[in-house]
């Protein structure tokens, strides 16, 4: 192993040296702990460190960085005490995550690193993200992003470094390339001979690096940080190297080759780089045992502190209200000046006055620039604001909810359109592992809005037309609203758009220009999670929402012998229990409607609790109006009878007569 100093001064390579060891020295306490039982699980860097070690200290400490599990020493070298370590690993209220995710599962904006979540990739996509927050700024930063060789292979790998490259986004992808993903070699994971080459796809640059020589990994790094800062573009980084214990420990290594072991073993980063600084009358032999036994109470006083540390209690009240980032709708004054607009006005509305209220907001979405979006709800915005501000972007559904989410970490807000909400499947992952879940495990507000056109009524068939809220409803962490109305429409997205928490906001297609009312001209915020009784009544109730709303004002406009209260949800997480349980306890009688097939759809929800706290006030069983169990047919007659429609009178007919 060469190391080239280059301009580096001793007392930098002693520091160097001390960084490096400082990992590796927790990393054998840390195994000691586990074979005592102490500790139950441990990914081991150990034959790694010198790429997180090196990589970190050649960017400016005010950079982003999002680390793997294995790479203790970003930690390390960005100062973070290792009693907070520990009682991170603990699950001990010192730690980032008060006990509610494990290992390097967190993030910390002092610190500016971002963890990664169990799923391989989704980490790639937030880097882009936050390099754009930084370039919209004007801000010269790089944004470091790491990944294994195994994650390579996933989608999310593909979408996030393809979005940089379109977008000429300053971010460093770093794969750790250390031979196995879990127990698969790479000759079973690739057919490339280089990772970096991958990079040539991508009309980007690749290089290779000896992961376990530091000086190499640093020099590397820092520059084409330098450079990167003064022409952002994405560069590929693949750091050669390996992994000397198992993916976790209990895993163990009976799959590698001993061979292969003690060959690696012969390049291990801290040994040589040891063996160097000696040569080179740098660091003294003698001084070595020093140095480890200098670290050595040090690390058993951080980590007896996080053991006395008391054990977290229970409080149901606190976790529920974590999910979300407390916030309080301001007040505005009561709209005086109204305008006739059609429904897809108001969405359009409502964008406008926000990109004009929020400097720091960004619109995301394909084809939403020039062409206007697949709807034209975006049309002339690029004009206004911009192409950095109104940004078409590749068919990448999970990258971009990913990018949304890096930008909301980098100190903006993001409005991303699914182009249909039938494309949410592509960007699941993203949606109810990491927006869903962020301001839960450790306090970090995510400001991003995804917008949902949805629904049925136009002969679109089974994957343009599905009414799919029901997926996002039972996911903690996401609030959904989902407009009947176009002053509704409006003030809800300006409503979700203000709100620090990730907000799926369902608009129905079939309302966009066959709906039109008064909507206010100034800014318009309806709180989330608030009701609206659209018709008062007295013998039954209707609980509904979206464009299942119409439907039951038609039936009781055609059936005015009958006194029939209408409930517009407008919010389905979370929804108007209060508004809800007064209707019922006011009519004795209630009809659950919603578009979504019956089966687990929301409705099932609101019809248990109301069975449940309403009980004694109820003349009749609750009933539910919803669509059938099949996919959305195509065919014009088959979708009409598909939906819950065709079968509203007669539930109701049942309904009054019992």
């Amino acid at each position: 192993m060469i190391f080239d100093r280059k301009n580096l001064d001793s007392n930098t390579l002693l520091s160097f040296y001390k960084a490096l060891l400082w990992p590796r020295t927790i990393e054998e306490k840390m195994l000691i702990l586990l074979r005592q039982g102490r500790i139950g699980k441990w990914f081991s860097g150990i034959g790694q460190e010198a790429i997180a070690v090196g990589a970190t200290l050649a960017m400016q400490k005010d950079e982003y960085i999002l680390p793997m599990h294995r790479n203790l020493g970003v930690f390390t070298s960005r100062g973070i005490p290792l009693s907070r370590l520990m009682a991170q690993w603990q699950g001990k209220p010192g730690g980032f995550t008060n006990g509610r995710d494990r290992s390097f599962h967190f993030g910390s904006q002092q610190h500016k690193i971002i963890g990664m979540i169990s799923h391989l990739g989704p980490q790639l996509s937030l880097a882009d993200g936050i390099a754009l927050a930084d370039l919209l700024a004007n801000r010269k930063k790089v944004t470091l992003v790491f990944t294994g060789e195994g994650a390579t292979s996933e989608g999310d790998f593909h979408e996030a470094v393809n979005i940089a490259a379109v977008w000429n986004l300053p971010v460093i992808f770093l794969i750790e390339n250390n031979g196995y993903a879990l127990s698969t070699p790479i000759s079973e994971q690739f057919k490339c001979s280089s990772l970096a080459g991958k990079a040539a796809g991508y009309g980007i640059e690749g290089r290779t690096v000896d992961g376990n020589n530091i000086l190499e990994v640093y020099h590397a790094v820092n520059e084409l940080a330098t450079s990167m800062r003064e022409t952002p573009r994405p560069v590929l980084l693949e750091c050669i190297t390996f992994r000397m214990r198992g993916h976790e420990e209990a895993s163990g290594t009976k799959y590698v080759s001993p061979q292969l072991i003690e060959e690696w073993a012969a390049k291990d980063p801290v040994k040589s780089f040891e063996q160097y600084l000696v040569n080179e009358y740098i660091l003294r032999e003698e001084w070595i045992p020093y140095l480890k036994n200098e670290f050595a109470p040090l690390i058993d006083k951080e980590i007896e502190s996080a053991f006395r540390e008391r054990e977290i209690h229970a409080n149901a009240a606190r976790e529920v209200a974590d999910m979300f980032m407390p916030h309080i709708q301001p007040r505005i004054k009561k709209p005086t000046n109204f305008t006739s607009k059609r429904f897809i006005d108001a969405i359009s509305d409502a964008l406008r006055q926000s990109m004009n209220k929020y400097n720091n907001l960004v619109l995301l979405g394909q084809d939403i620039a020039e062409y206007g979006g697949a709807f034209k709800i975006t049309d002339g915005m690029v004009q206004k604001f911009g192409k950095e501000r109104v940004r078409n972007t590749p068919l990448c559904e999970s990258g971009i909810v990913g990018t949304a989410m890096g930008l909301a970490l980098n100190g903006y807000k993001a409005v991303m359109e699914m182009q249909f909400a039938d494309f949410v499947t592509e960007g699941f992952n993203q949606i109810v592992n990491n927006l869903a879940k962020t301001h839960y495990r450790w306090g970090q507000n995510v400001d991003v809005v995804i917008r949902m056109p949805t629904g049925a009524g136009t002969g679109a068939g089974p994957f343009h037309s599905q009414s799919n809220e029901a997926w996002f409803t039972k996911t903690p962490g996401l609030k959904i609203v989902y407009p009947a109305f176009p002053a509704d429409a409006k003030g809800l997205l300006m409503a979700a758009i203000e709100d620090p928490n990730p907000v799926m906001y369902f608009e129905h297609k079939y309302l966009y220009r066959s709906l039109s009312g008064d909507v206010p001209d100034d800014d318009h915020l309806i709180e989330i999670g608030k009701a609206n009784i659209v018709r008062q009544g007295t013998q039954a109730s209707i609980i509904t929402y979206g464009l299942a709303v119409h439907w039951a004002l038609e039936w009781a406009e055609k059936h005015k012998q009958y006194s029939v209260e209408i409930v517009d949800l407008r919010s389905l997480q979370p929804w108007d229990k209060q508004a809800v349980e007064d209707s019922v306890r006011k009519t004795g009688r209630v009809l659950v409607l919603h578009e979504d097939t019956l089966t687990s759809g929301f409705g099932g929800e609101i019809a248990a609790h109301i069975a449940e706290h309403c009980f004694y006030h109820l003349d009749a069983p609750v009933m539910r109006c919803a669509s059938l169990d099949t996919a959305i047919p195509m065919n014009i007659v088959l979708e009409n009878d598909f939906l819950a429609k065709a079968r509203l009178d007669e539930t109701m007919q049942r309904l009054l007569s019992c």
